[in-house]
């Protein structure tokens, strides 16, 4: 790190702006495809402004933000909450896409990453599907509106009908795991960010050594996850973390031997392979699950906006013609108001109760407005279930059948958990469903027909009664009438079909005889769907799809193993020193030796850059450990067998100490670093400091996974001492607080200093592709 103390040292960067921000930023990160910033305030309101400061939207969730990252391509960001829910918005407006309740306590740690693999040796291997459903189907369905809900800026939340899709289909052009860590040890994958194909506890996991003189094993027992980072391969989870191991002594030659704990920071490596192994079935199974759980979706809303639509109906029939009763009960008439009306069709005198009724307390209009709702309730049934229902519930049978297909294709599919038993049950619902809802059409047909021919005849009987003309009446049918008085003026069987609980339906003696002869021709196995509600076959076709989905997720769950252990340094059991800057990437490095190449895979190596704890009893507080290629050949470490990786300690000046850091890109590491000496009346001083680790003098140090063997410690000798005046470094007249945001595409670093204000600057020299200042 030598420099030519003649020529004066150019700065790498430029400040561009200097910004005041209301709030003080606790979590800020840069879109990786365009020069967009997302900062989330103290108060937990996302922020998201361009390069030149201009904001684009602001949204407030109502609760804590815990963390943040943004999907590979830009196009949305994933919100982590204080109560285990994952949002996404879009890039454009902020509009909430969808929502995901993967854990149960506050998301601490989010990462996002896809295949990026254009050009593999073995593509020609690769088997790839197309999605055939737009061939034969027009575009999905959408959720039907709840009636009087009026689309609006609703800020958090957006009921907008193309969020999902946007969220959902533009993610097949590359297949993308989203990982979600929460703070106790919880790590849940999901493939495209909508789809939960995986979840582990670190805790669950336990490394084994086999030593000279005893075997044992340690586990980690407590642990708060504060970064995790899968590999751009997709094969390898990096999780660091600070807590304690406990170790469990298995046997010894002589006698047994009590463990011990080691508390400190550790990483552990997961293999997470089988993504990419199988990433073509689990891109297949992805695309049609979610598909599938979105018209699912469709189906739940239509039948809560349907339900609602005839409740409110029947409320306005009931609240009218309940009152007959009670003036039957007043004029003293033993008679319902069944046969009032059937005496009043068969031209019989009419009682002075129906007359009243109808005459004064009903009235023309009364009949007309209440005809309007009921029949108008009918007919947006039926709309609703051919514009929405009817349609997802095709498409959802149609994507049966392609997994249905994939599933006995076992060698592929067997391997992440696709179940040809659990699959063809959910097949056969999603059948099923499709026969309910034709005879739910039948139904509310009837009945709205019914309904509009009572009504009919109510108006023509109530000119007669007023000797009014009523040739511009719409005719009735005598015999529908009847037909309506004695089964549905005082049931509801739409009603009863939209019940989820409580409601059976009566089923002739034929029809049940005829399901169970296409039992017999193997057709399907259920013989009392018929006897179901509609509600209550979407509950069985719901509830068959959650269990074919949840055996992928229980298998690729346990096919995901902890590969590797690596411990860092030491810590008290105090949790106010644990540290809480660190940063893991992975570059293509080719500084490295030719053997340790060999075992990187396709040329990704890791780079992991921690802050040390400034514990005043430590004789390495204040520096900055770099340790590369430990993922990359975790795969050598077997059964107790030592291996060696390469790390470097870097001290920290005197009279600085490290506020925040991250990886850069072509293996630089950007240092935010306060100057500790301040006086009273000035505001302090920053630097921002620019080190080239692939330049630095790594040093091979042993491994092995005993937890009790704490690698840094090795290197206290020989740490490497930055200097301010030979680094590239940026003076910051004031002081800075975390955190630092750095975008890797276009060169660009945030800086949040500790007067709440924003200092952006061009970390690169090349002017062309430096953006325009104000």
């Amino acid at each position: 790190m030598e420099t030519d103390e003649e020529q004066p040292r150019l700065l790498p960067f430029q400040l561009q702006f200097d910004k005041p921000v209301a709030s003080q930023i606790k979590i800020a990160e840069w879109n990786p495809e365009k020069d967009l910033l997302a900062m989330v305030t103290e108060d937990s309101k996302i922020l998201l402004h361009r390069f030149n400061w201009q904001r684009l939207w602001t949204i407030s969730p109502g609760r804590c933000i815990t963390s943040l990252c943004w999907r590979p391509d830009g196009k949305a960001l994933a919100v982590g909450l204080d109560d285990g829910i994952v949002s996404f918005h879009d890039v454009e407006n902020g509009k909430l896409l969808r929502r995901l309740e993967p854990h149960t306590v506050a998301v601490v740690c989010l990462n996002w990453e896809e295949d990026r693999e254009l050009n593999r040796e073995d593509s020609s291997d690769c088997i790839t599907f197309e999605d055939r459903t737009p061939r034969f189907f027009p575009v999905a369905p959408t959720p039907p509106r709840m009636p009087g809900v009026v689309s609006g800026d609703t800020g958090f939340i957006d009921d907008s009908e193309d969020s999902y899709q946007e969220l959902s289909s533009s993610s097949y052009q590359r297949f993308n795991v989203l990982c979600s860590a929460d703070k106790d040890g919880n790590i849940c994958f999901s493939v495209f960010g909508i789809f939960p194909i995986g979840k582990i506890n670190i805790h669950n996991f336990s490394v084994s050594t086999s030593l000279v003189d005893k075997q044992s094993t340690y586990q980690l027992m407590k642990a708060s996850t504060y970064k995790v980072a899968l590999s751009k391969d997709l094969c390898h989870l990096a999780v660091m973390c600070s807590g304690e191991f406990r170790e469990n002594m298995v046997e010894s030659r002589e006698s047994q031997m009590p463990g011990h704990n080691m508390h400190g920071s550790h990483v552990l490596v997961l293999d997470t392979s089988i993504f990419m192994k199988r990433k073509n079935e689990l891109h297949q199974l992805a695309q049609q699950a979610s598909n599938i759980e979105e018209l699912i979706e469709v189906i739940r809303a239509s039948l809560s906006v349907m339900s609602k639509q005839w409740s409110d109906a029947m409320h306005t029939f009931q609240e009218k013609f309940g009152s007959l009763s009670t003036l039957i009960v007043d004029h003293a008439l033993e008679s319902s108001p069944q046969e009032e009306f059937l005496s009043l069709l068969c031209g019989t005198r009419t009682s002075p109760a129906v007359h009243q009724f109808l005459v004064n307390t009903l009235g023309e209009v009364g009949v007309k407005r209440i005809s309007k709702v009921v029949c108008g309730a009918g007919k947006e049934l039926q709309r609703i279930v051919i514009d929405h229902m009817q349609p997802a519930a095709e498409m959802i049978a149609f994507r049966m059948g392609e997994l249905r297909g994939l599933s006995r294709w076992r060698a592929r599919y067997g391997v992440i958990g696709l179940d040809e038993t659990l699959i063809s049950s959910a097949t056969e619902k999603s059948g099923m469903i499709l026969v309910q809802i034709e005879l739910f059409m039948r139904v509310v047909s009837s009945v709205e027909l019914q309904f509009s021919n009572f009504f009919s005849w109510l108006l023509k009987c109530i000119k007669l009664l007023m000797q009014e003309p009523s040739d511009q009446l719409m005719p009735y049918s005598g015999e529908l009438v009847i037909i309506f008085l004695k089964f549905l003026y005082d049931q509801d069987p739409v009603k009863e079909l939209l019940s989820e609980v409580g409601h059976d339906i009566e089923v002739d003696l034929a029809a049940v005889q005829r399901v169970k002869e296409l039992v017999l021709f193997g057709g399907f196995s259920d013989c009392e769907f018929l006897q179901r509600t509609l509600a209550k076959e979407f509950q069985e076709m719901a509830s068959s799809f959650k269990k074919a989905f949840q055996m992928p997720f229980i298998t690729i769950s346990r096919k995901i193993v902890c590969k590797g252990l690596l411990p860092l340094f030491p810590l008290p059991s105090s949790p106010a020193s644990m540290p809480v800057r660190m940063s893991i990437s992975y570059y293509e490095d080719d500084s490295l030796s030719v053997s340790s190449q060999q075992n990187c895979q396709h040329g990704l190596v890791d780079y992991v850059c921690f802050q040390m704890p400034n514990e005043p009893s430590s004789d390495i507080s204040n520096h900055i450990g770099i340790v590369r290629g430990f993922m990359d050949n975790s795969s050598t470490l077997k059964k107790g067998c030592n291996t060696s990786l390469e790390a470097v300690l870097l001290s920290i000046p005197a009279g600085y100490n490290c506020v925040d850091l991250s990886l850069y890109k072509d293996t630089q590491v950007v240092l935010l670093l306060n100057k500790t000496e301040t006086s009273s009346e000035s505001s302090g001083e920053a630097r921002m400091m620019v080190v080239q680790a692939s330049e630095l003098p790594f040093a091979s140090i042993s491994r092995s996974t005993s937890p009790n063997i704490w690698k840094m410690h090795q290197l206290k000798d020989s740490a490497v001492e930055l200097q301010i005046e030979n680094e590239k470094v940026r003076c910051i007249p004031h002081s800075v607080i975390a955190p630092l945001a750095v975008s890797a595409s276009r060169g660009v670093a945030c800086v949040f200093a500790a007067r709440k204000r924003a200092l952006v600057y061009i970390l690169d020299e090349d002017e062309d592709d430096a953006p325009e200042t104000e």
